[in-house]
């Protein structure tokens, strides 16, 4: 990254955040003018020294700690992957559920499972700590596994087996109350499990190194590198290995195989407890975002000065903790919020303090809310994008099922492991487009990535229309053959393979649009604000699988005309399928021009607070720009 004239002016304390400490300042100068910018100066690098003398008598456990914090995150990853993805096929072979139903199961439990993360992230920051919100999650996730295991297992808690003349019949037995009761109480607890372990389990084991040694820098470096390595193995092996055995030997073995290794994940993470460093909680940015808005709708009342920053008028305390390596300053950006940090009578303490954080707010906290609502519009351009995402798991399983899936005499690929194909294009691309393509197109933009992070939303967003129009595509074909070739069991003389071209396609979108809207919230926010930047990305995730359930059953209920069944009929070879690929690819369409409008009116953070650039689609100004 390059080192911008405003980097070097900045302390190069950068270690502050690390502390995850607020050092007490005891001063009555809580605004900003030029009478008292040296004292203010005085008290932050006596904050700072205080911190470094905490700090040097830290001992993370550094890389000691890491095979049981890697080694806890790949079998719990491994458990749920494992457990999940293949899920839509049991649903529709063991619970007899049609496809919609099966798709809004998944997308309702989906969309839960994705929104947890926020309230995680809350209660770990907030109240009790990493530590003690995966311990937590990690048996309530545990239990659930245990549960749908049972479900599995115990023939009274799941409908009876259904022959093939019977599916052909569409006459099988579907759940009773009791057993969707049972079902949905795993899935239950395996949302309370992955709302504590997702937002908790990377920052807990980046807390083990110490950033203020080379050594430390150097661990966290790898252990992003790691992280990323297992993730995807455990991915691979999900999709291939463990629905191999769900699909050809055993249910039962299949879910058992999972909870088995959920248990080999907690028992790791407890082994390593004397070695972990602890971060005490020091709260959550959600309170402060709260209050912002809240005291800014109090004041709405209250006159802004003519100059929008007068000195001496706004709530502006030294930066301390997390906040001193993102100290923001003042801007004329959604001014109306300013109104949050304006004094008022008995709004201060004799000492500096707030004397309600209800009434009164601090810069950093308004400029912390605007970085939020500034972002809003270009999260919301995710949504659709992420709804092409979750049909992966749904009705491009669907399709596989009733396609040739032999590769050979004696092996039949399953039909959830085809989402592998995602994973291998994502494992492919990723090294080639970062040591190859960036590097040449980073000659020609003088950009550090090549390319701005909202160019590479928009990409990915264009590519998950080509995957939805290939999907189309692959349908019509798929379903042209099998009404061509009827069979008793529906299936077309088609390879399974033919679905690959959307799969590579779906790669695609996820290694721009993901990557980019994760890169591109770690940069506009704040550091107080990192966690709500991966939370977001779970939150987009959960407003495409609500979506995805919504447009499901418009369709399912609005397209059967003139005795004809709907598109998302339970027979996939009477409904049209390719029908709702093209819906979902003309919203990419209208969701792709919305984001370039949003793209183009966007203004990055540093813009923002420099105020003199435009803003722009074309340039990043985020200090990674080469001079």
């Amino acid at each position: 990254m390059a080192e911008t004239e405003e980097t070097k002016k900045q302390p190069s304390s950068s270690w502050i955040c690390l502390s995850a400490k607020c050092f007490p300042i005891t001063t009555s100068s809580y605004s900003k003018s030029p009478e008292n910018s040296s004292d203010e100066e005085e008290i932050f690098h006596s904050a700072v020294d205080n911190m470094s003398k905490e700090t040097t008598t830290r001992k993370p456990g550094g890389w000691k700690s890491m095979p049981y914090i890697i080694g806890n995150e790949t079998f719990e990853r491994l458990a749920t992957v494992g457990l999940l993805a293949n899920f839509n096929v049991f649903l529709m072979t063991q619970f007899h559920m049609d496809q919609v139903y099966a798709a809004n199961v998944i997308n309702i439990w989906s969309g839960v499972s994705n929104f947890a993360p926020i309230l995680g992230a809350f209660i770990s920051d907030a109240y009790i700590g990493r530590f003690r919100t995966i311990a937590f999650s990690s048996f309530a996730a545990l239990l659930g596994m245990a549960c749908l295991t049972l479900v599995v297992s115990i023939p009274e808690l799941h409908p009876p087996k259904c022959t093939d003349e019977q599916a052909n019949l569409n006459q099988c037995v579907g759940p009773t109350s009791s057993q969707f009761g049972m079902l949905i109480l795993g899935l239950g607890l395996l949302t309370v499990g992955t709302g504590g372990i997702r937002p908790c389990s990377l920052p807990f084991g980046l807390d083990q190194f110490d950033s203020t040694t080379d050594k430390g820098r150097r661990g966290i470096t790898s252990f992003f590198n790691w992280y990323y390595v297992t993730f995807t193995m455990v991915l691979i092996i999900a999709l291939t290995v463990v629905i191999y055995i769900q699909d050809s030997v055993s249910w039962i073995l299949g879910f058992a195989l999972p909870t088995g290794f959920m248990v080999f994940s907690i028992v790791l993470f407890f082994i390593g407890m004397r070695i972990y460093v602890y971060i005490k909680p020091e709260g959550s940015v959600f309170s402060g975002i709260a209050q912002g808005l809240v005291v800014a709708y109090k004041k709405r009342k209250v006159k802004i000065p003519e100059d929008g920053v007068s000195h001496g008028v706004y709530y502006d305390p030294p930066p301390v903790g997390a906040s001193a390596l993102s100290k923001l300053a003042l801007t004329n950006d959604l001014r109306f919020l300013n109104k949050a940090a304006i004094i008022l009578d008995g709004d201060v303490k004799a000492d500096g303090s707030k004397a309600n954080p209800w009434t009164l707010c601090s810069v950093q906290q308004i400029e912390e809310v605007k970085c939020l609502v500034n972002i809003i519009p270009v999260w919301a351009s995710g949504i659709i994008c992420f709804l092409a995402f979750s049909q992966q798991g749904t009705f491009t399983v669907s399709q596989a099922l009733k396609m040739d899936r032999q590769l050979s005499p004696d092996f039949q690929i399953p039909a959830g492991s085809l989402a592998v194909v995602s994973m291998i294009t994502i494992g492919l691309w990723i090294p080639l487009y970062d040591r190859i393509i960036v590097p040449f197109i980073r000659r020609i933009t003088k950009i550090e990535g090549g390319i701005t992070n909202l160019q590479r939303i928009g990409i990915g967003i264009f590519f998950s229309i080509l995957s939805m129009v290939a999907a189309g595509i692959c349908e019509k074909m798929r379903r042209d053959s099998a009404l061509a070739h009827p069979s008793p069991d529906g299936i077309a003389p088609i390879s399974v393979m033919w679905l690959a071209p959307q799969l590579i396609l779906m790669g695609f979108a996820e290694a721009f649009n993901i990557i980019g809207q994760i890169e591109f919230y770690y940069k506009e926010f704040p550091e107080t604000m990192k966690s709500l930047a991966i939370s977001l990305v779970f939150v987009t995730g959960s407003g495409a699988n609500y979506l995805s359930t919504l447009v499901v059953n418009i369709v399912h209920s609005t397209t059967a005309k003139n005795g004809k069944p709907d598109w998302l009929t339970k027979d996939i070879n009477a409904g049209r399928v390719d029908y709702f690929y093209y819906v979902i690819a003309l919203m990419g369409v209208l969701n792709l021009a919305y984001f370039l409008v949003v793209s183009r009116r966007y203004r990055y953070k540093r813009a923002r607070m420099v105020g003199d650039e435009k803003p722009g689609l074309d340039v990043e100004l985020t200090g990674d720009v080469k001079q």
